[in-house]
């Protein structure tokens, strides 16, 4: 049998768009020539269990993938079903770009449960993405079957021939372009077979035919068999041992290893996996070496068949990125990282995989259409996490709360980004005191409801407002600890749900529980006037807001203060780099207060001292004390502070 023809095709310019378009990456055809494989496999066990196929005692299904750097050449074997020479006119010759959705339809297979992703059609055809020449000898698994020899050169022309090779299954030679001799070699293929075939479900196996032949040849001038007097045989040859056994040890432990897991955790039930095994498995496949908080393990065979691992790493500092990989798969081939049209967006903070069979996939694999299927499979994944995260709080909350610090910029976003969840988890949302202890919104909002009602006091930074947490320890004042990023957008969307309740920063303005005997408002106003003048003029800031108040606390001499709404505008610059680094710039325009305590004996000499000897100093110091309370002095600034205190101590001398 010897055939030529053309390509039945629809455009004659298929191969441009193959090279350039219909792949994203060009390393992908390693993944749909073994997935290819994958699914001739498939096939052939299919049709095996239906007593179509009497499989042999012992056989390992695999797939081979053979690299020449001297040849440039590149070939995958299996040894699956095979193709008749009618079946590779249908399936190779023959391409059909009507959609799709068309093509999946036409090509996977309908006798089985097992999604197929594709049998020969539009995956085969991305190896002419690297390739000027590809071959395929293939036989049939069908008994008395011609095995089939076909060449195409890139063009729209073919060759198809008998072969000599009877042997069940399928090898496709990839004859490499000179922009691609890349993938001849070893180093580059294990990477990309790593990438994408990880853990496809059949044997993958990695043969360096230069090493091959180098080793072969070598054997060939070094195993020269000598015969002694008693014809024994010695040199590399293995002698049998008294069983008549050959040594077979040596070869066991030459022999090469599959580069996949064919059986990934995620496959397994859920009762059958380890604590040990889940933290291996996080580890090995995200590459981080830090241990996950906690895990879910989604395991869905109705109303449609999904399952995969989601994990909650640990966050160090409120500097961390929240950015995680979720690996989307489709029967252990894998698609793409970080889907979002699977993936709710707030998961994809998290690390894990999901192995979804029924996702309805483009024909290159790369993208989903859009389907209601696809949104289905989203508003499962999301219920089950509130699911585990509402779980662990009334079942485990020890646990739950051993770990919100670390959990709680994934919930609170997932809860600024999907209004389900955050109906979900509105019942189980935590905030830490100043004594370290876990309360619920309305739990704080009635601890306080006599001293500050409706009122939300928290903390972003423990350091720089240690001041204002010591005054509400004093007054028995509580407040609650917002230290991440996420938590700007995340208290107005709070305040949104609740709109008697207002979220204040510690260091905003003022309560009035900080303030003792209350001074009539012509005192105010004459301490207010005097005090401002002072204070201008001395560190020559006229934009200067000063406010006067009889604290309890007579130690406290002044503070600075920033209202609610300017803070938050500043964050939101900060969050969009508007400003660049948050150094507090704003500080001394619109909106930032000097409070000064009028019970403070420095405070007292300045109203009582206006033009003292050492008034001006006085004021610089307490100004720039104020400041530092809040963010570093600019060097001009610190400079002249160092300078003035150096003074101010040498007075005391």
């Amino acid at each position: 049998m010897e055939k030529q023809g053309s390509l039945s095709i629809n455009s004659e310019n298929i191969f441009p768009i193959i090279k350039k378009w219909l792949y994203s990456d060009h390393d992908i055809f390693i993944r749909e020539l073994i997935s290819n494989g994958c699914d001739a496999i498939t096939k052939l066990k299919k049709l095996a269990l239906m007593g179509d196929f009497e499989e042999n005692e012992g056989e390992e299904y695999k797939i081979e993938v053979y690299a020449s750097a001297k040849d440039k050449t590149l070939t995958f074997v299996d040894n699956g079903i095979g193709m008749t020479a009618e079946e590779v006119d249908k399936y190779i010759n023959q391409i059909a770009f009507s959609g799709a959705t068309d093509f999946i339809n036409k090509y996977k297979d309908k006798t089985n449960d097992d999604q197929i992703i594709g049998h020969f059609g539009l995956g085969f055809y991305s190896a002419f993405m690297v390739a000027d020449k590809v071959t395929i000898e293939t036989c049939s698994y069908q008994k008395g079957a011609k095995p089939v020899f076909w060449e195409c050169d890139g063009g729209t022309e073919f060759t198809m021939s008998d072969s000599d090779d009877d042997v069940r299954g399928t090898a496709i030679t990839l004859y490499l372009n000179e922009d691609c001799f890349e993938f001849a070699n070893e180093y580059r293929v294990k990477e990309v077979i790593q990438k994408y075939c990880a853990f496809m479900p059949y044997n993958i196996y990695f043969i360096n035919e230069d090493k091959m032949e180098e080793e072969a040849q070598a054997k060939k001038e070094d195993n020269v068999i000598e015969v002694d007097p008693d014809d024994e045989l010695v040199g590399d040859v293995k002698s049998e041992d008294k069983d008549g056994a050959k040594d077979t040890s040596e070869e066991k432990k030459d022999a090469p290893k599959p580069l996949n897991d064919t059986n990934p955790l995620w496959m397994k039930n859920p009762k059958d996996c380890t604590e040990e095994e889940y933290i291996d498995f996080y580890q090995k496949v995200f590459l981080d070496f830090k241990k996950p908080l906690f895990w879910i393990h989604l395991n869905m065979d109705y109303p449609f068949n999904l399952k995969g691992i989601l994990y909650f790493p640990k966050i160090n500092t409120q500097y961390d990125q929240l950015e995680g990989t979720i690996k989307l798969y489709n029967s252990q081939v894998f698609i793409a990282d970080n889907i979002k049209e699977v993936i709710p967006e707030f998961l994809l903070l998290l690390k894990g995989v999901i192995d979804c069979p029924d996702l309805p996939l483009n024909v290159s694999r790369s993208a989903l259409q859009n389907d209601g299927f696809v949104k289905k499979i989203s508003d499962y994944i999301t219920k089950k996490v509130a699911d585990k995260l509402s779980g662990m709080c009334k079942t485990d909350k020890e646990n739950y709360e051993k770990y919100w610090d670390d959990i709680s910029p994934f919930i609170k976003f997932g809860c600024l980004r999907d209004d389900k969840f955050c109906e979900k988890m509105t019942d189980y949302m935590l905030f830490k005191n100043l004594e370290g202890k876990y309360l619920t919104l309305p739990e704080y909002l009635e601890a306080g409801k006599e001293k500050y009602e409706n009122k939300v006091f928290y903390v972003s930074d423990e350091q720089a407002q240690s001041q204002y947490i010591n005054m509400f320890k004093e007054e028995g004042m509580d407040a609650v600890y917002l230290v991440h990023n996420i938590d700007n957008p995340y208290i107005t969307h709070l305040e949104g749900k609740n709109e008697n309740v207002k979220f204040l920063r510690i260091d905003a303005d003022l309560s009035d529980n900080f303030v003792g005997e209350a001074l009539s408002e012509e005192v105010i106003k004459e301490y207010t006037d005097k005090l401002s003048e002072k204070f201008k003029k001395a560190t020559g800031n006229d934009k200067l807001v000063l406010k006067v108040e009889n604290l309890k606390n007579e130690a406290i001499s002044s503070m600075l203060t920033l209202s609610e709404e300017q803070r938050r505008m500043i964050e939101m610059m900060k969050a969009y780099s508007m400003g660049g680094p948050m150094d507090m710039s704003m500080f001394g325009g619109e909106g930032e207060t000097l409070v000064l305590n009028a019970s403070n004996k420095l405070v007292k000499y300045i109203l009582e001292n206006p033009e003292g000897e050492h008034a001006d100093k006085i004021c610089c110091q307490l100004y720039d004390l104020a400041v530092i309370a809040n963010k570093p002095l600019s060097p001009e600034a610190m400079t002249a502070f160092v300078a003035r205190s150096n003074e101010i101590l040498g007075l005391l001398i």
